[in-house]
């Protein structure tokens, strides 16, 4: 990341093109009416106000054609646009509808060289994974006992040996039945068998559906050493029964040490929220070169947010490793697809408020700039919710775009660490280091206690070079270092509701 100060808004060009076949620009600093500005050697007069990271039609679109960005449709054009015109939501409307069929169509992956060697001081696991953190966490296994959770986690905070005491509350494990019930046990069972906990306490209530002796039967062999549980209902004190079982397991985790290992055992987390017209053009590229420099390495990417892929999709499709890996992926869009409309809604309702102020006009804009975050490696794994990964690559995962619940559901698939990418801020963080990357420099400048790295540095030092900085800013946190979320102790988990309430 340049140590340069932020360049001024004269200082920057006015427009970006992101692909010869695009009829729009993206502003890089507010355009006025009456002024003439051009890229890439076409030259458009403004003619209405145009925000930052707001879109300005290049050429005449007519009505029903296509709007491209990133060299793809982002939707159609409603009216007749003329060059110079803003480009947004006014005039452009979504061509998304509902389920496809979709053909197994391979494109060649040209993978990027793994690039200068790498590596971080991480916790290796009796399983082979690697933490980048040894702490004790305590999952309570129903809303219950939440707050009691917490309070423990709380009074044990300054055992000796271990990094941290965390506690995960969360308001289900009770009043749930089928699928519902299932996808909340697998994924508290999956953050228990997590590489950065060096122990786990479960802690039950006694008469939740999500029962404690269950929960434990989901653990492999190999993690139950670093297990133990407390059923509340049955304990005389369940304070002085959790303290005793968190002491014995930070015994044990004290014991661990960091050691040298590769880029091959990381697991890094890939997630946006907050998105803007900056992240298309910044923060997701960079995400998308860590990412490659990770899987090129023989480590793993993860990939997630399914309804900000709608539009995308076959960008990751044609990048299957095999018909296999590509069907999974159909039935995951497809299903998330269904899942929309059958609850009465459009697979469109997305971007959000804060994403169309920022400039973003339609899903599949945010999509085309979303996907980005994986690089351009094969995808080699599909992951139904709750389920952990089982091989190496860009691994695309089932979970919702809500920040929270996906940022959850890449911890419980095992990332390590997530790098998360935003135009517009957020304190939000997960289990793990979570990383913020900034999109541009205003927000890195005013909320630099939530930002760990600004991305708006790709539009004055380029990809190349900021991706260096990043990747080296990604193994100190990998080493120890903590991200801002760690610091603001921010590190909550959601979990996904799909069934109904008892």
């Amino acid at each position: 990341m340049s140590s340069a100060p932020a360049p001024s808004v004269a200082d920057l060009p006015p427009l970006v093109r992101v692909d010869p076949a695009d009829q729009v620009g993206v502003a890089l600093r507010p355009l006025v009416p009456g002024e003439t500005v051009s890229v890439a050697g076409i030259a458009v007069t403004v003619a209405n106000p145009v925000a930052t990271g707001h879109k300005i039609a290049l050429t005449a679109i007519a009505a029903g054609d296509d709007v491209r960005r990133y060299g793809w449709p982002i939707g159609r054009a409603t009216r007749l646009i003329a060059a110079g015109e803003h480009v947004h939501s006014h005039n452009v409307a979504t061509k998304l509808v509902g389920e496809e069929p979709y053909r197994y169509q391979p494109t060649a992956v040209a993978p990027r060289p793994a690039g200068r060697v790498r590596g971080f001081d991480g916790y290796v696991r009796a399983d082979g994974s690697v933490g980048t953190r040894n702490q004790i966490w305590v999952i309570p296994t129903v809303g219950c006992v939440g707050r009691t959770a917490q309070r423990v986690a709380m009074k044990a905070a300054a055992t000796a040996g271990v990094e941290d005491v965390l506690a995960f509350a969360h308001p289900f494990g009770c009043s749930q039945l089928g699928d519902d019930l299932d996808g909340t046990a697998r994924v508290l069972a999956a953050l228990a068998c997590h590489p950065n906990a060096g122990g786990v306490l479960l802690l039950g209530l006694g008469c939740e559906e999500n029962q404690l002796s269950a929960l434990l039967e989901r653990l492999p062999p190999e993690r139950r050493d670093r297990i133990r549980s407390v059923g509340a209902q049955m304990s005389a004190d369940e304070h002085g029964d959790a303290a005793r079982a968190i002491a014995e397991l930070a015994e044990i985790a004290a014991a661990d040490r960091r050691t040298p290992v590769g880029l091959d055992a990381l697991r890094l987390g890939l997630k946006c929220g907050g998105s803007d017209g900056f992240s298309g053009l910044t923060a997701n590229p960079l995400i998308g070169r860590a990412a490659d420099a990770v899987t090129a390495a023989g480590g793993t990417a993860i990939l997630t947010e399914i309804p900000e892929m709608f539009g995308a999709e076959r960008l990751l499709m044609a990048r299957a490793t095999d018909e296999a890996v590509f069907d999974r992926l159909v039935v995951l869009v497809n299903d998330f697809k269904r899942y929309f409309l059958d609850h009465g809604e459009p697979i469109s309702e997305n971007p959000s408020p804060g994403n169309v102020e920022g400039g973003i006009t339609t899903l599949e804009e945010k999509s085309l700039g979303a996907v980005q975050k994986g690089g351009r490696a094969a995808v080699t794994d599909v992951l139904g919710y709750g389920e952990r990964v089982r091989r190496p690559g860009l691994v695309v995962l089932e979970a919702p775009g809500n920040d929270a619940v996906s940022t959850t559901a890449l911890a419980a698939a095992g990332a390590t660490l997530t790098l998360f990418s935003t135009g517009r801020g957020t304190p939000l963080g997960s289990p793990v280091p979570t990383m913020k990357l900034a999109t541009n420099h205003d927000l890195a400048t005013r909320k630099p206690g939530w930002i760990d790295f600004d991305a708006g540095s790709v539009l004055d030092d380029g990809l190349d070079a900021t991706a260096e900085a990043l990747m080296d800013r990604i193994c100190a946190v990998a080493s120890g270092e903590p991200a801002k979320n760690e610091i603001n102790e921010e590190r909550e988990i959601a979990l996904w509701k799909r069934g109904v309430t008892l």
